[in-house]
Parts: structure tokens; C-alpha cells; sequence
């Protein structure tokens, strides 16, 4: 079952990929903590999730997919296909908990202004 913390873990794990070296012919990208679909039911399941909320984007499809060898040799046939995502700035802003900070921020900043307008209120009925 797919819950809340799988799916920002998931997000969270997306955001540490990284392309460690590109090897030739081919251009083929080796990814470092890579986010695979094919790990579980689970995981395809939260990238839709993200994908459906605006976190994150396919940015190619149908990449081919291979664990390196021992050696650190290509096999010959894939292992499947999958998408590889890139994060969106919503996601970003998922990560990094910004919308919690701008919905404080303008908690306060409302508090501070009825507060203001008390102080103003209160001086000038009071004479002083």
C-alpha cells in the first residue's frame, strides 16, 4: 500500500540521483541511486503519485535499464524499460517543506498587522 511517507521517501530519493559518468558509443548514462520502477509495486505506484501531484516530470521514456557487472560491464540485455524523472520546483518545494514556512510567515505577519491596528485603536479611544 502506498501511504504519505513511501511517497515524499520516494521524492527524497529522486532528489539524491545523480548521473555519475556517461559511457560510450551510445551515450549511456549510469545513474548513481537511481529510482527504479521495477523495485517493487510500490515505487511505481508513489512516482505516479508524484507525477499526478506536479512533483516530479518523465523526462525520457522508455530508458533501457541494466545493472552493471561485477567489473562494472554492461550485460547485454536490459533488465526492462522505465521513465527517469526529474524533480519539478513543486517537488523541491516539497522536499525542502517551503509551503510550511510561507503558510507560518503569513501567520505572523496576520498577527503582527491585528495586533498593529489594536495598538492604533486602543491609543487613539484612550488619549494617550
Amino acid at each position: 500500500m502506498v501511504t504519505e511517507h513511501l511517497i515524499k521517501k520516494t521524492l527524497r530519493r529522486l532528489s539524491r540521483q545523480r548521473v555519475a559518468l556517461i559511457l560510450q558509443p551510445g551515450d549511456a548514462w549510469v545513474i548513481e541511486k537511481a529510482v527504479s520502477e521495477g523495485e517493487n509495486r510500490d515505487i511505481a505506484a508513489a512516482l505516479r503519485t508524484c507525477q499526478l501531484r506536479g512533483w516530479v516530470a518523465p523526462e525520457v521514456n522508455a530508458v533501457p535499464q541494466f545493472s552493471l557487472g561485477p567489473n562494472g560491464e554492461l550485460p547485454k540485455n536490459p533488465s526492462g524499460v522505465s521513465p527517469i524523472y526529474r524533480l519539478t520546483e513543486a517537488g523541491w518545494n516539497v522536499i525542502h517543506q517551503s509551503q510550511t514556512w510561507v503558510i507560518s510567515t503569513f501567520v505572523v505577519a496576520t498577527a503582527s498587522l491585528i495586533a498593529t491596528i489594536l495598538a492604533v485603536y486602543f491609543s487613539l479611544h484612550t488619549g494617550q
